[in-house]
């Protein structure tokens, strides 16, 4: 990545955070309005108009960032999506620009995406008070060692989580999940002794707590598979500065089996076997889909 790269992606990080400044005061009077006016009606009259100042966000933000990287865009799969339905969004994950990839290709074209986040995110300046009046889903998870010191706690991590997703059955929502847990590195390939070229191991466990949580409301599955050149940079400067001249994005539209989202992952072998080897299966395509596109270039 030369310097010319560097500028234009800092360029485009100092607009995002400009517009970041701007639109965030606007938002929270809406946020405190949500906390004054508890009943239902208002709730979900207020959260469409949050949903439409982030979406706005996001515009801008595409507009500065195809301003000062000029990439060369393939995208297929993006037909017969509908802001109506409930999705699940999924992707393999080699970068922080990947976020801001699947927002460009989504924004405004499916519900708005949320992520589900830690509990100790909300406490984030400017973005944890963004978030929760947005309705991104707070995780509190619990190892193991602590629900062997509190079996009480056993359960309670997908029962705080569910009843934080109780308000998307209000209006439609798209979930994302990075099934991988983490950034692709050599290092983390290498480390797991992962049976995929392109891919780390898929964190099962992780979707099957998504769906679960969502008491299924999730049907839809939107497979998102993003190539970047192979020999180029994939750090969000690289990306937002144009060291990335070309990046495709294959959208799979699937259906959510009926099963995958009514078992007990952690209590039920059979269920688990099940689960694991769905994933996989969607892993594998994955991969030799990636190697296809890999290969022509």
């Amino acid at each position: 990545m030369n310097y010319w790269h560097k500028i234009r992606g800092i360029a485009a990080l100092i607009g995002i955070v400009l517009n970041t400044l701007i639109l965030s005061p606007i938002l929270y009077v809406f946020v405190l309005l949500r906390l004054i006016f508890r009943f239902e009606k208002a709730q979900v009259s207020l959260s469409k108009v949050l949903v439409f100042i982030a979406e706005t966000w996001i515009a801008i933000n595409n507009g500065i960032v195809a301003l000062t990287s000029q990439i060369n865009w393939t995208v297929s799969g993006m037909d017969r999506l509908d802001r109506d339905q409930w999705y699940l969004v999924t992707c393999n994950h080699q970068s922080w620009a990947d976020i801001l990839v699947l927002q460009r290709i989504s924004n405004r074209r499916i519900p708005f995406l949320k992520f589900f986040l830690k509990q100790e995110l909300i406490k984030v300046p400017i973005l944890g008070l963004a978030w929760w009046g947005l309705d991104f889903p707070f995780m509190k998870r619990y190892t193991k060692e602590e629900v062997a010191k509190n079996p009480d706690l056993k359960g309670k991590d997908l029962e705080t989580t569910r009843k934080a997703c109780e308000r998307f059955a209000y209006f439609p929502t798209s979930v994302m999940n990075f099934f991988e847990g983490t950034r692709f590195t050599k290092a983390k390939h290498d480390q797991q002794q992962s049976p995929y070229r392109y891919l780390l191991k898929p964190k099962a466990g992780g979707a099957a707590f998504t769906l679960g949580a969502m008491s299924g409301h999730l049907r839809n599955l939107l497979d998102v598979t993003i190539i970047y050149p192979p020999d180029a940079p994939r750090s969000l400067l690289a990306y937002l500065g144009g060291a990335m001249q070309n990046v495709e994005v294959v959208v799979t539209q699937r259906v959510v089996p009926a099963w995958a989202s009514e078992g007990n992952y952690e209590a039920d072998p059979a269920f688990r076997e099940r689960f694991q080897q769905w994933i996989g299966e969607l892993w594998e395509e994955k991969d030799a889909l990636i190697a296809s596109r890999l290969e022509q270039q």
